[in-house]
């Protein structure tokens, strides 16, 4: 058996698992395709994840204001807005944008958390899907060359 096989097997027996325990919807496990991860500016990504999204002060981005180490930066996001349904985290000047994307349950806290890699020092975006608009929120973070600054 191929390995390309293997992993689309892998996963979508992952993705049949968390559809039959109730974790996350059909729809959901469908929405965002494949593609959108391949974007390769920040227009294209934002685009995919559903188009210009609106700054709100109810998006809280939690990454660290300087990063020593860009192969594996902490970030995350939290949102207030009321129906939140989904959270995406774009990395600016990555050369694919779309980092992270999270489908978040009916009745769940909306705070995602992640490990990203950063080649350069960029502004992190995470935009939230709520009752179908999208929301925003942008923080700059400094990535550092073995922590002598950057």
């Amino acid at each position: 058996m191929s390995r390309q096989r293997r992993r689309v097997l892998r996963a979508g027996g992952a993705v049949a698992t968390l559809v039959s325990l109730g974790v996350i919807t059909s729809e959901q496990a469908l929405a965002l395709p494949r593609e959108a991860f391949a974007s390769k500016s920040l227009a294209e990504a934002l685009n995919a994840v559903g188009g210009q999204p609106a700054t709100s002060d109810q998006v809280q981005i939690v990454s660290p204001d300087i990063a020593e180490n860009g192969a594996v930066v902490p970030v995350g996001a939290v949102s207030k807005i009321p129906n939140t349904t989904e959270i995406y985290l774009l990395v600016e000047k990555n050369p694919t944008p779309l980092a992270a994307a999270f489908m978040i349950p009916a009745g769940t806290e909306a705070d995602v958390q992640t490990r990203l890699k950063m080649g350069q020092s960029t502004n992190v975006l995470a935009v939230v899907k709520a009752d179908g608009k999208l929301y925003s929120a942008v923080k700059e973070t400094k990535v550092t060359l073995g922590g002598c600054g950057g």
